[in-house]
């Protein structure tokens, strides 16, 4: 017998039931109301910051970094290479003792200019008379004997003949004269010696130049065994200028000259480079190679002569000599601060069609002022990026801009780029 249950339990039940959600829900509404509304404003400031849609006018889009750019365009160059050389005296003399002797005077004014034949030292030259006198007393008595000799050798002349003295009689005769002129040649070269010595006694300049510092002072013994050194004198209103090349490059570019992918130099000449970073005013004249390389450097030197009438160059300097070595009519000027040099070679960014950028590799001839010589790699037309490196992104678009070295690109186009900024 089923006995009925009552449905008023169950429904109390359900009635509770419903009443705990909606405290629960109405307790916790508003925090989940907050949060939802929240994330919804980050949702929208994080899209407004990102890139636009396509077509959405361009509101808020980057624009495209400027980078400062040359157009290649081939022209006619001379390469000339920088390379180092050494001033050399066209003459130079070392002024030495030629007779033993106590220096007496110095009669030169030290760093002045000498004329040839000029007086610079003046040695004792008492002893040197002296020997003078003697060789001239000995040529007088030579003299004498050979008169002597002579006046015999007639005498007996015609008693030979006549055979009134003996055949040995007549040779010694004439052994005796020809003995008596030997004596005299010998005594006139022993007067000519000690003239000579008495003349070595005044020390004369070889060459007229620029004389250096005296190297012995008034009361020195000088030597002519050790050929003491006195003074130094060289020419220097004309210089020579020797020059090192590694012999690879120049033989590099004889090849290039004759294979006709360069052109000789039109002129033989170069201009010196100082330390100071001037330039010469008087070019120099190449006058010749040497024809051997040296065999611990392995380069070649070459000799140029250059003129210094106002004696502002001075032997020994140490410059950079900037020679022209050939010419190109199709070669491309950049400025140094666009190539990139390196172990695996030289290169350069180039923006391309698309407006990216990309590397390339060129091949330099030599530096002309702060300019680098481009020989290949490039081709008319092409845009060679020379300032803005740092803004270059991957695989991302650039925006090209003529640079001039007067002034930056980035600088010339600073109002459009904060313009489009705003």
């Amino acid at each position: 017998m089923d006995v009925p249950v009552s449905p008023e339990p169950s429904r109390r039940f359900s009635t509770r039931t419903q009443s705990f959600r909606q405290a629960l829900i109405s307790r916790h509404a508003w925090p989940v109301v907050t949060l939802a509304v929240l994330g919804l404003a980050v949702v929208s400031a994080l899209t407004g910051c990102g890139p636009s849609a396509p077509g959405a006018g361009g509101m808020g889009q980057m624009p495209a970094p400027q980078v400062g750019v040359v157009t290649v365009k081939p022209a006619g160059v001379t390469l000339a290479t920088e390379l180092p050389g050494r001033l050399e005296a066209v003459r130079t003399a070392q002024v030495r003792a030629r007779v033993t002797g106590v220096v007496v005077k110095r009669l030169f004014t030290e760093g002045s200019l000498v004329r040839q034949g000029q007086s610079l030292f003046e040695i004792d030259a008492a002893p040197y008379r002296a020997a003078l006198d003697s060789a001239q007393a000995s040529q007088a008595k030579a003299e004498a004997g050979l008169a002597q000799a002579q006046a015999t050798l007639e005498r007996n002349r015609p008693l030979a003949e006549a055979r009134a003295i003996s055949q040995q009689e007549w040779v010694a005769t004439q052994a005796a004269q020809k003995q008596a002129a030997a004596d005299l040649a010998s005594a006139k070269a022993a007067v000519t010696q000690a003239r000579l010595n008495v003349e070595y006694a005044a020390v004369r300049a070889p060459i007229s130049g620029r004389i250096g510092r005296a190297l012995v002072t008034e009361g020195a013994l000088v030597s002519q065994g050790e050929a003491t050194l006195l003074a130094t004198i060289q020419q220097v209103d004309t210089l020579y200028v020797n020059i090192t090349q590694p012999a690879a490059d120049a033989l590099r570019l004889k090849r290039a000259v004759q294979d006709g992918r360069l052109q000789a130099p039109v002129s033989a000449l170069a201009h010196l480079v100082l330390d100071d970073g001037t330039e010469y005013a008087q070019p120099a004249k190449l006058l010749f190679s040497d024809l051997t390389v040296d065999a611990t450097t392995g380069q070649v030197t070459l000799r140029a002569e250059v003129p210094n009438p106002r004696g502002d160059l001075l032997p020994g300097l140490y410059v950079k000599v900037r020679v022209d070595q050939a010419r190109s009519e199709s070669a491309i000027l950049l400025p140094q601060q666009a190539v990139t040099r390196g172990a695996g070679g030289d290169t350069v960014l180039v923006v391309g069609a698309d407006k990216q950028v990309g590397p390339r590799t060129v091949q330099l001839g030599g530096a002309r002022g702060n300019e680098w010589v481009v020989l290949g790699g490039l081709k008319a037309g092409d845009q060679v990026v020379v300032e803005g490196f740092q803004k270059i992104r991957p695989q991302s678009p650039v925006n090209p801009v003529p640079w001039s070295p007067l002034g930056s690109a980035s600088g010339a186009a600073s109002a459009p780029a904060s313009a489009a900024s705003r």
